[in-house]
Formats: C-alpha cells, sequence, structure tokens
C-alpha cells in the first residue's frame, strides 16, 4: 500500500514565477506541479496532497514565528499522513530544517525540506528533481528526523548551511557525512539516521514554542571588535542569548578587556553566551589556547561543531521552552544529532 505524503508549500524560489520586479511567489503551485507530472511515470511515486500556507514566505523575510507556523501545520496533520514535505525557499531553509528538528524531537515520520535554485515553472530547472526524489525518500525510506534534500544529498536538516549562493550543490553539512547520495541508485545510510520515537507533541497539552525575535543575537568577532557593539546588542532586557562567532576553535580577541568585562557582565546577568566557530569546518575547542581560556572562565558556553543555523535556533527553542538555569548545560547536549559530544 502507497504510503501517503503530504506536501507543504511555504515558498521560496520552486514555486516563483517571473515578474517585472524580478522572481515572485505566486499561489496555485499544486496544479504546477501535477501538470509537470504528468508527463512523467507518476506510479512510481507515493499519493500525495499539497497545501499552501495562506501567507507565503520569500525565505529571507522569515521570522522565528514562521517556525511555529510550520510546526503547527505539521502537528496538527500528523497522524494523516506518513511523511511531510516542506518546499522552502533556500536562503534560510537551514534555520527552519534546524529549528523544526528541536520543536519536533522523536519524531516517527519523515520531514523532508527542499527548493530549489530555478523555479519549477521555467524550462531548465532543478526544482522537479529535487521534489521528486523527496518524495520518493518520504514514500519508500524510514527516514525519522528533519532532512534536507537538495542536488543528490540528503542531509541532517540541523547539520545543514547553505554554502553555495547560485550552484545547484547548494547545501552541505560540513561536520557531518551525508544521510543518503542520490544518483542512479538512493545509497542511504541507517547507521547515520536518528532512531524514530514517539513524538512529544502527541501528547495531550504539548504546546509549540512561541518564540521572541529579539531573544537570540549574533556578535561576529573581528579585527577592531569594539565593546560597545557587544554593549549596544545586550542593552535591551529582551535579550537572553548571545552567539559569539569567534575565531579557529573559539578565540577571542581576550586583549580586549573590555569587551570580555562585557560578556562576562552579560552571563552574570543570566543571558546564555554560546562561543562557535566562524570555519565551516571543525570545532570549539574552548581553552586549547589561553585566549579561549577567558571564555572558560568568565561563563562563556562553548558550541561544540554547532553550525550558526543550529546554534540560533536551539539557543531560541531553549530560551522558550526551558528554566534560564538549565539552557547553558542543555546546549552542550546533543537533543537530536545536532552536534558532536
Amino acid at each position: 500500500m502507497k504510503r501517503k505524503i503530504l506536501i507543504l508549500y511555504a515558498g521560496g524560489t520552486i514555486g516563483m514565477q517571473a515578474s517585472e520586479q524580478g522572481y515572485i511567489p505566486v499561489s496555485g503551485f499544486e496544479q504546477l506541479l501535477r501538470e509537470q507530472l504528468r508527463v512523467g511515470a507518476t506510479q512510481q511515486l507515493p499519493d500525495f496532497e499539497v497545501q499552501e500556507l495562506e501567507q507565503l514566505i520569500d525565505s529571507s523575510n522569515l521570522q522565528p514565528s514562521h517556525w511555529s507556523e510550520l510546526s503547527e501545520q505539521l502537528i496538527s496533520q500528523w497522524r494523516d499522513y506518513d511523511g511531510f514535505i516542506i518546499l522552502h525557499g533556500t536562503d534560510t531553509m537551514a534555520y527552519t530544517a534546524s529549528a523544526l528538528s528541536f520543536i519536533l524531537q522523536g519524531i516517527d515520520k519523515p520531514v523532508i525540506i527542499t527548493g530549489s535554485q530555478i523555479p519549477l515553472s521555467e524550462l531548465r530547472n532543478d526544482a522537479q528533481d529535487n521534489l521528486i526524489t523527496a518524495l520518493i525518500l518520504a514514500g519508500n525510506y524510514d527516514i525519522a528526523e528533519v532532512c534536507i534534500y537538495f542536488n543528490g544529498r540528503l542531509l541532517r536538516g540541523n547539520r545543514s548551511s547553505k554554502l553555495k549562493s547560485t550552484g545547484f550543490d547548494a547545501f552541505d553539512t560540513p561536520n557531518y557525512p551525508w544521510l543518503a547520495q542520490v544518483g542512479i541508485h538512493i545509497d542511504l545510510h541507517p547507521n547515520l539516521l536518528q532512531a524514530g520515537g514517539s513524538p512529544e507533541f502527541l501528547d495531550k497539552g504539548y504546546q509549540v514554542p512561541d518564540f521572541n525575535p529579539d531573544a537570540v543575537v549574533v556578535l561576529p568577532v573581528y579585527p577592531g571588535l569594539s565593546a560597545r557593539v557587544a554593549q549596544d546588542m545586550l542593552n535591551h532586557s529582551e535579550v537572553k542569548g548571545l552567539i559569539l562567532l569567534s575565531y579557529g576553535v573559539g578565540n577571542p580577541p581576550d586583549a580586549n578587556t573590555e569587551l570580555m568585562s562585557t560578556l562576562e557582565q552579560a552571563v552574570q546577568s543570566g543571558v546564555t553566551v554560546l562561543n562557535i566557530t566562524q570555519c565551516l569546518q571543525g570545532r570549539v575547542s574552548q581553552g586549547a589556547y589561553a585566549t579561549g581560556a577567558t571564555l572558560n572562565r568568565i561563563g562563556v558556553v562553548p558550541g561544540s561543531d554547532l553550525t550558526l543555523e543550529a546554534a540560533f535556533t536551539k539557543l531560541h527553542y531553549l530560551i522558550a521552552t526551558q528554566p534560564a538555569q538549565k539552557i547553558a548545560g542543555l546546549m552542550q547536549q546533543s537533543l537530536c544529532g545536532e552536534l558532536s559530544e
């Protein structure tokens, strides 16, 4: 018996059409998709239905509230389908994939996020292959986590980053292997997948987190960084978390004592300060150098090999759902495969 898959069209390039102002999101994706598939071997696909968000998202306009909206759409229909595909813009796809992985922990069905670099409406596009393959993966394989599928790669959602602005191979997981390679054959690696569970949201009373968009800020380290920049970021009562994008294995400019003092005061006031590396590959080893040891002394949390997208969304998730005193410890634990402990 064929699996039944829900395709949730949230927006993005895959369903856009050209206009005088450039590509814009438009409704009517299901009709466009079914017209395209009439010429294909649709009998090999699972049964599917398409739903569109009432307000389509251009992914560069994504807000944390959209993560809640998408989660609620999935949770409300979880028992009605065997898997889910979200069509999403590429610019913030890795943020949404990471956020959903924390909100939907312990899932027992696939949630595969995909999109394209060229719209489905264009003659030459990557949209159809990405969507058809995502359907095949969701409809025929035991996958129980939030993933991104793009250009022959099935990737753990919370390990993913967009690394290319125009290449079809836009996404990768710099610190984790691909979950599957898709070429002539589909080579899935079950040993790399999360074990399926019984999601908490099936219990009565579960509430999707309500995210405060002001709760988390990001501070990249660069030569000449002034303490004033950090002070301006932290000078708001709504800020509960700061992500420090440091050099190498987690090294800050510790000679800037005013900056270090600002971070220390933030920690003492209850702000979670998380340290991740600017490097695409590798992890924070806070204290391997004396400069990094300064962060240990003042209470900054080392972020292992979290991507920026995973760090940002995990911190948002924990701030929205956990007592403040638990956040630092949970940031250093793998909740759903997002970091190497």
